[in-house]
């Protein structure tokens, strides 16, 4: 990951991250000054793959933009590199206190032990952390842990995997094997198998902790995404991030479809060349959550503690792009609803 150190460079008024470790460029682009002294600045540290992900990190950018355009605020963005420490996490969310930066998001779990520990230093800072809540890591009482209901959304996909599925055999890549993941994946075979008990689901990590690569790596996606359709699954649903565009390629190669992750992925630009194949993704709004958090610091309105974005909030849902998905949309819905009326009981954990 890209690890690095804050360096005011008091002409252009803006940040520059230098690399440390020679990890490279450091991703640090995307300053904005649109609100004046009396703006909020917001520091934003990215999971791997950063701005341009077509995934998790772009969806978090959606929100930051958004809170931009609405309250002018200042903004720097950061972004990890494959294989940093929390020492180098830390430091980045540490450097960003020091200059100033009132709140600070840090997007992913990755960043759970570095968020706690700068957050106790830092105390009149407001922070924010997406995808974790631990007690005693994580939490404080300037610390708000944006978090979702992602099996409650991957049920949905893996229901329509298992309608669209010609083979009853579907696939789940995951980036890395991690609880949070396995969330996916448990939503994901559960949707399925409540379609169809006898269907196979094969699931494949890319990646095992501390290794969070499987994050960042479309020739590993797509190699097993290979392995999956050769063994006949003919839809797979990829919960790896920028791997994801790696699946999509194997599906479009071999005739099947693809389910995607976090953003709308059929609508992603990058991806063009393959949204043929992306059937559905399952949208989690962490762009939503981001916006949410900025304005509730700029309305002097924050809340510590963990906030859960669920299926009943429109926190998580299944896309419609490329009408893929229309025919069987009222079954989708069907299952949506009993999810959220407590008739359908999603599990979190595989």
């Amino acid at each position: 990951m890209r690890g690095g150190t804050l360096v005011a460079i008091a002409a252009a008024g803006v940040l520059a991250l230098a690399a440390c470790g020679g990890s490279g460029d450091s991703g640090a682009g995307n300053q904005d000054s649109g609100g004046g002294s009396d703006a909020l600045k917001v520091g934003l540290a990215y999971d791997i793959g950063g701005r341009g992900d077509q995934s998790f990190n772009d969806s978090a950018a959606r929100g930051l933009d958004k809170a931009k355009q609405e309250f002018g605020v200042d903004a720097t963005e950061l972004e990890a590199t494959q294989g940093e420490t929390d020492a180098q996490k830390e430091d980045r969310l540490r450097q960003l206190a020091e200059n100033g930066f009132n709140p600070i998001i840090a997007v992913g779990f990755a960043y759970a032990g570095p968020v706690g520990a700068v957050a106790k230093d830092f105390p009149d800072v407001k922070f924010a952390i997406v995808d974790d809540f631990t007690e005693g890591v994580d939490t404080g009482p300037n610390i708000a842990n944006l978090t979702f209901a992602e099996h409650e959304g991957s049920f949905l996909v893996g229901a329509a995997a298992a309608l669209k599925s010609e083979t009853g055999n579907v696939g789940f890549v995951g980036g890395v094997n991690t609880p949070l993941i396995q969330k996916f994946e448990a939503g994901y075979t559960a949707g399925v198998k409540a379609v169809d008990p006898d269907a196979k689901v094969q699931v494949k990590y890319l990646t095992q902790p501390p290794d969070f690569g499987g994050f960042n790596d479309p020739a590993k996606g797509e190699t097993a995404a290979n392995g999956m359709l050769d063994a006949g699954a003919d839809v797979i649903y990829a919960a790896a991030g920028g791997s994801g565009s790696g699946v999509f390629r194997a599906a479009k190669e071999k005739g099947a479809y693809g389910i995607g992750v976090d953003s709308d992925q059929y609508n992603q630009p990058a991806l063009a060349d393959v949204k043929d194949v992306i059937m559905t993704s399952m949208v989690k709004n962490v762009d939503t959550a981001v916006y949410d958090f900025i304005k509730s610091v700029n309305d002097g309105q924050f809340q510590a503690g963990q906030q859960v974005y669920d299926l009943e909030s429109g926190g998580v849902d299944y896309s419609t792009s490329g009408g893929m998905v229309d025919d069987i949309k009222a079954k989708l819905d069907e299952y949506k609803e009993k999810i959220i009326s407590g008739e359908i009981e999603v599990p979190s954990t595989t």
